[in-house]
């Protein structure tokens, strides 16, 4: 159907072969990506140092610690501004054009990771109050990141390989995750080496030194080099064809762009371009027409996000207690603030390498050869088993003997999370709407995400204290306990593996074959 009925120049780029230009878009977006999981990530390894510095009490037997208030602004605000971001721009970037607004956010993200490392202020009020807001903004631009580096790469790769050229580009946070750990660590044992200091227990005062203050303001900063390096050709990249020909209704321009990126001739079909805008209809977002045809795809894309989300970002409650259970992270105060750093850093840097980046490019290599809808239901299948396995017998997993499982299987369902829907819930919604609301619905499917991961990152955080009194967290009330909360992560993945089966497989198709575009 696709090669009577689409455009040359839609066709020209369904059937390309890799080229030098797809590798290019890869890391001109995958660069937003890097910066998105660095950031995300490098203000989990810094909060215990802000702790020390900033809420240092005398005669406290424990380093200082952000009260779970402040904790939680500090480490949610970003995802609260991602959740708007990625709503305004994908609603923009198909209004104006993902070229036109695909510069700005890189800016935003690169103005406001220098800026968060500025945080400025008298008292730890203040500088909290400043680094939020700039963490805030910093989301903002990262969520713009999202819907309009998938609709890019999605509308540039050819059919053949457009899943992996998409998740490529997500799994380009696993770098980040990387970059992160290993840059704390080499400026922490680089400052413990130059500024020596005792640990906590030994001179409480002394083992924060005047020095910390600087680390982790470069650590929060380092994170828009990568960023900053491919802005020129962010905005040096083409308008994409479909953009062009479908939405703006230009074919002499899109046939123009594409052939100097494909260095072919192509014909421009103004004509049949009308023909095949005008065969569309000319339904809204969210009309009873747009819902006949893709409601159920747009509830499947958010609510497979959503759920996904929930257990994902839920997995930051047990770490704590694996790295302690395998002592890659000794009691607080036998360290000094840099130490701590580093061994925190150490410990989830590991915990990438062994199963996040791994699940990552494991879907790149495969999401073409055995498709999304194997690759996710699979993903949930596996989550829902190891979740349940972790929660029925916890107490079993909490002896000393057997923590290693524990790990073994946390590992497992993380690996499988990233080898799974947590690459293609990115990759699927760039893939099945039409070209006037791909970016929107990209936009609205990861915000439903983002949703998801505020619940799972502090709503889980309150349920999975302990249903004692006296072994509550301080400043928390009494939850529902650990296993508990495992169950009900299980019957989330269940729950997410349920919602799949309303999303369509589009591996090896046209874009406007799989969205529709193609059909009177």
């Amino acid at each position: 159907m696709a090669g009577d009925s689409n455009l040359k120049v839609l066709n020209a780029l369904d059937v390309a072969k890799t080229q030098w230009y797809h590798f290019t878009a890869i890391i001109i977006a995958g660069m937003g990506f890097f910066t998105d999981a660095y950031d995300l990530f490098c203000i989990s390894l810094v909060t215990k140092m802000l702790g020390r510095i900033y809420y240092h009490v005398d005669g406290s037997p424990k380093p200082g610690s952000l009260p779970p208030n402040v904790s939680a602004a500090v480490n949610g605000v970003a995802l609260c501004g991602t959740l708007l971001g990625q709503l305004f721009f994908g609603w923009l970037g198909d209004k104006m054009g993902r070229k036109k607004v695909y510069g700005l956010t890189l800016m935003i993200m690169c103005i406001c990771s220098i800026a968060s490392g500025l945080s400025f202020g008298r008292d730890a009020k203040a500088v909290m109050a400043t680094l939020c807001f700039f963490r805030f903004w910093l989301g903002f631009g990262i969520g713009g990141d999202y819907p309009l580096s998938a609709t890019i790469m999605s509308e540039y790769a050819n059919k053949k390989t457009r899943g992996a050229f998409i998740a490529a580009v997500f799994a380009m946070q696993g770098f980040g995750i990387l970059a992160g750990g290993i840059f704390a660590m080499t400026l922490s044992a680089i400052f413990n080496a130059y500024y020596k200091s005792p640990s906590y227990e030994a001179d409480p005062f002394a083992s924060t030194i005047p020095q910390a203050d600087y680390l982790w303001r470069v650590v929060l900063m380092v994170g828009a080099l990568p960023a900053i390096l491919t802005f020129y050709w962010r905005l040096k990249m083409p308008e994409t064809a479909r953009y062009t020909a479908l939405v703006a209704k230009d074919a002499k321009r899109a046939a123009a762009d594409m052939a100097k990126v494909l260095q072919e001739d192509i014909e421009a079909e103004q004509q049949k371009t009308d023909a095949m805008v005008s065969r569309q209809g000319d339904y809204d977002l969210f009309s009873k027409e747009f819902l006949r045809r893709h409601g159920l795809h747009l509830l499947g894309t958010t609510s497979t996000w959503f759920l996904l989300d929930i257990a994902f970002y839920s997995q930051n409650l047990f770490q704590k207690d694996i790295f302690s259970a395998i002592g890659w992270i000794p009691p607080a105060q036998t360290m000094n603030a840099l130490q701590e750093v580093y061994t925190i850093a150490r410990a989830q840097t590991l915990i990438a390498l062994c199963s996040t980046v791994p699940g990552y490019w494991f879907t790149v290599a495969l999401i073409d050869v055995i498709g999304r809808f194997t690759i996710q239901l699979s993903g949930f299948f596996f989550m829902t088993v190891f979740m349940f396995a972790l929660a029925i017998p916890y107490q079993h997993w909490t002896q000393p003997e057997h923590r290693i499982g524990f790990v073994v299987m946390y590992s497992l369902t993380f690996f499988f999370a990233n080898f799974g829907p947590n690459a293609t819930t990115f990759v699927v919604p760039a893939e099945i709407f039409p070209a006037r609301f791909r970016s929107t619905c990209h936009g609205i499917s990861a915000a439903a995400g983002k949703f998801g991961a505020i619940i799972g990152a502090f709503g889980f955080q309150l349920l999975a204290q302990s249903q004692d009194p006296k072994k509550v967290d301080a400043g928390y009330h009494p939850g529902i306990g650990v296993k508990n909360c495992l169950i009900v992560l299980g019957v989330v993945n269940l729950l997410g593996l349920l919602f799949t089966f309303l999303v369509p497989e589009t591996k090896g198709k046209s874009l406007e074959d799989v969205s529709g575009e193609n059909e009177d």
